[in-house]
């Protein structure tokens, strides 16, 4: 049992330690097969989407409130005093008077992080820009470990654009806490971070770079999609290159072993064809399911303390 003694923020998926992020996704695991009753009675979120989302943020608010909590927030920016030229730190001073933790996300890489530093209680980074998403990172370990029994001793690929993918930066940097084989499949011009790339090599993960997740298809025990982040970037050569994203199609699955299973942090855009929804690889609703009990467990971590 982990106790907190002070403010936890939960910013990037270093905030926590390996043995942390375990014990975290062993409490979702335990939530799933129990669900837990009024942990958090009297406790409440303050659900702040400057950016739209669907999963995250109705996954966090579904959490809260199974747990016994309440919620208040926005789910657009434009009905915030931000639209009157209120700063994002005035704005979230103000919502600190009124709950008991901010969940944030905000089209700007490093808010939450401005944010964590300006307010006393808890912050969880729901995504910013295209920097980090690290309570998709939890809920994408927990997928893995349900799916194949262990979070070490894997074949995983990351296909797509992974230049702005913050779902697969923070899950890149998590996975080089754990014994596994990654392949870097990334459309032209969009390649992976070299920061990200960094910490594969400080935590001695091996790795290699493909054009083409065919090439390894007959490895891997997870492919992990990702679609092209056409909002990050303006019309140009980016463009092009994440129009030409691959599309993943059942004909490409024919080598595949049979434990592979297919995610993708949605939504889907043309990455995975709908006709794959249907095989045994699929894996990615099953996955957003999973947010719902990592995102709980976290809470519960954060403002219990335990």
């Amino acid at each position: 049992m982990l106790t907190l003694t002070k403010k936890k923020d939960f910013i990037t998926i270093k905030e926590f330690s390996k043995e942390t992020l375990l014990d975290i996704i062993a409490t979702a695991h335990t939530f799933k097969k129990q669900p837990p009753n009024n942990i958090l009675t009297n406790k409440i979120m303050g659900s702040c989407f400057f950016e739209p989302s669907t999963r995250t943020r109705l996954s966090f608010e579904s959490a809260m409130y199974r747990l016994g909590g309440t919620v208040i927030g926005f789910a657009e920016a434009g009905v915030t005093s931000t639209k009157k030229g209120e700063t994002l730190q005035d704005t979230m001073k103000v919502i600190e008077g009124y709950v008991d933790l901010i969940v944030l996300r905000h089209p700007l890489e490093g808010a939450a992080r401005c944010v964590a530093d300006i307010v006393d209680i808890p912050v969880i980074n729901a995504g910013d820009g295209a920097n980090q998403h690290p309570t998709q990172t939890l809920l994408d370990l927990f997928t893995i470990q349900e799916c194949q029994g262990r979070l070490e001793d894997l074949n995983i690929a990351v296909v797509g654009d992974l230049k702005f993918a913050r779902t697969v930066h923070s899950l890149v940097e998590a996975l080089s806490l754990f014994r596994t084989r990654l392949y870097i499949v990334s459309s032209q011009g969009l390649d992976i971070p070299k920061e990200t790339i960094e910490q594969l090599r400080i935590h001695n993960i091996k790795f290699s770079y493909h054009k083409d997740v065919r090439e390894v298809m007959s490895k891997i025990d997870i492919l992990y999609m990702s679609r092209a982040q056409r909002e990050r970037f303006s019309q140009g050569a980016e463009y092009i290159g994440a129009t030409s994203v691959f599309t993943l199609e059942k004909k490409h699955l024919e080598e595949a072993k049979d434990n592979l299973r297919i995610l993708n942090p949605l939504p889907r855009n043309e990455e995975i064809c709908q006709d794959i929804d249907d095989t045994p690889f699929a894996y990615y609703f099953q996955q957003a399911k999973n947010g719902l009990y990592v995102r709980q467990a976290l809470l519960t971590f954060i403002l219990k303390g335990e």
